[in-house]
C-alpha cells in the first residue's frame, strides 16, 4: 500500500493478488510448482520395503515416467501439474542432457540427501515474474567423483560438494539466467526468456532445449483413452497442445541470433516423443510403442535418429537451439540473447 496526499493506492503486485484472490485474474494458476527432485521421492515408491531412495534413482529418471509429479530447471506448470516446461542443456562433454538437478539420496551423501549444483532462485513475484540461475559447467559434469568421494567420507567429514571437485576452475560454466514472466492483460500467457553466458577463457558449446511436456496420467488404468492430451507441431516456430482439461494452447518460439554477428539465426528443431517408461532399457522388456521419455538424449547426444517421432507429435516436446557454430560462443559473450524467447498460451 502506498499513500500519497492522502490517498491509499494497491502497488502493483497487490493489484495482482487481490485480482488473483477474487478470481478477476487467476495470477497463480501457472507458477514454480515443477519440483527439483521427483525421483528417490515416497510419491512415486512403488517398492516391496518402502525403499523410495533405491527405489527410482536419479539415472532411471531420464528413462521412467513419473506418475505424482514432474521434476525440471526452472520448470513451470499448472497447479495440477498437467502441463510442465521446463529447460534442459548439454555440453558436448556429458553422456546425457541435464534436465533436472543431480544430487545425492539420503544412503549416498555422508549427512545424508544433498543437492549438488550451483543454481539459485533470483526472483519471483507469485507468479506474475520468476528468475531462476544455474551455473552449468562447460567441462564434463562430475557425477561419479561427487557419488565415490561422498561414499568415502564420514559423519565427522564436511561434504563434498561440486565447488570442491574444481569443476568451476578457470570460471569454465555457463551462467544460464532463466526468465519467465506473465502477459499483464492475460497471466495465462507466458512469456520466457534465456540468456546464457560464457564465463569461461575460451570459446565453448551450449545446447539449449526448452521442453513442454505432459505429465504421463494415462498409462495407470485410470482414465480414458479419449483423455490423452498431444503436443504437435503448427508451423516452423509453433506447436499447439491439446489437454481435456486446459483446452488447447499454443507454444511459439523465436529464432536465436548466431554465434557471429554475421551468423545465420539460430532456428530450433523440433523433437516430439512420449512421456512413456522405456522399459528396454530399465527392464530389458519390450517397449509398447517406439518413442519413449528418454528419446531426446539419444538423439542430441548419441545421434540416434530414429528416438523421436517424425509425424512431429506425442506427450513430451522440445526445440533444439544448438550454439556450436566456429566452436561455440566466445568468453564473455551470451547465447540466446534476446531470442530464446518463447511464449506460452
Amino acid at each position: 500500500m502506498v499513500v500519497l496526499d492522502g490517498h491509499e493506492y494497491l502497488t502493483e503486485e497487490e493489484r495482482r493478488l487481490k485480482e488473483d484472490r477474487e478470481r478477476t485474474k487467476y495470477w497463480k494458476k501457472w507458477g514454480t510448482y515443477v519440483a527439483e527432485r521427483q525421483w528417490a521421492t515416497v510419491r512415486e515408491d512403488y517398492s516391496a520395503d518402502g525403499d523410495a531412495w533405491s527405489h527410482f534413482t536419479h539415472d532411471h529418471a531420464r528413462s521412467r515416467a513419473f506418475r505424482w509429479g514432474e521434476d525440471g530447471i526452472a520448470g513451470v506448470s499448472d497447479t495440477h501439474g498437467f502441463q510442465n516446461i521446463a529447460f534442459s542443456f548439454w555440453n558436448e562433454e556429458d553422456d546425457f542432457l541435464k534436465e533436472r538437478l543431480f544430487g545425492l539420496s539420503n544412503p549416498q551423501g555422508n549427512h545424508g540427501e544433498s543437492v549438488k549444483e550451483a543454481h539459485f532462485h533470483v526472483d519471483n513475484t507469485p507468479h506474475s515474474y520468476m528468475k531462476f540461475l544455474y551455473k552449468y559447467p562447460q567441462k564434463k559434469f562430475p557425477y561419479e567423483d561427487l557419488l565415490e568421494e561422498n561414499a568415502r567420507r564420514g559423519k565427522e567429514d564436511k561434504e563434498y560438494q561440486i565447488v570442491d571437485t574444481g569443476i568451476f576452475d578457470e570460471s569454465r560454466y555457463w551462467d544460464i539466467f532463466i526468465e519467465t514472466a506473465k502477459d499483464t492483460d492475460d497471466p495465462e500467457e507466458l512469456l520466457f526468456r534465456v540468456t546464457a553466458w560464457n564465463r569461461g577463457p575460451d570459446p565453448a558449446p551450449l545446447h539449449i532445449i526448452p521442453q513442454v511436456w505432459f505429465r504421463n496420467t494415462w498409462s495407470w488404468g485410470r482414465e480414458a483413452e479419449e483423455k490423452k492430451p498431444s503436443i504437435a507441431a503448427e508451423s516452423e516456430l509453433s506447436m499447439r497442445s491439446k489437454h481435456h482439461s486446459l483446452g488447447e494452447r499454443y507454444v511459439h518460439y523465436s529464432p536465436s541470433p548466431g554465434v557471429s554477428p554475421s551468423g545465420d539465426d539460430v532456428m530450433p528443431r523440433w523433437m516430439f516423443t512420449e512421456n512413456d517408461t522405456n522399459f528396454e532399457t530399465l527392464y530389458g522388456q519390450k517397449n509398447d510403442q517406439p518413442y519413449v521419455k528418454d528419446a531426446f538424449h539419444r538423439f542430441i547426444v548419441n545421434g540416434e535418429k530414429s528416438a523421436i517421432n517424425p509425424k512431429q507429435t506425442g506427450t513430451k516436446s522440445a526445440a533444439w537451439f544448438n550454439f556450436n557454430e566456429d566452436g561455440g560462443v566466445n568468453p564473455g559473450e551470451c547465447a540466446g540473447r534476446k531470442a530464446e524467447d518463447t511464449s506460452f498460451e
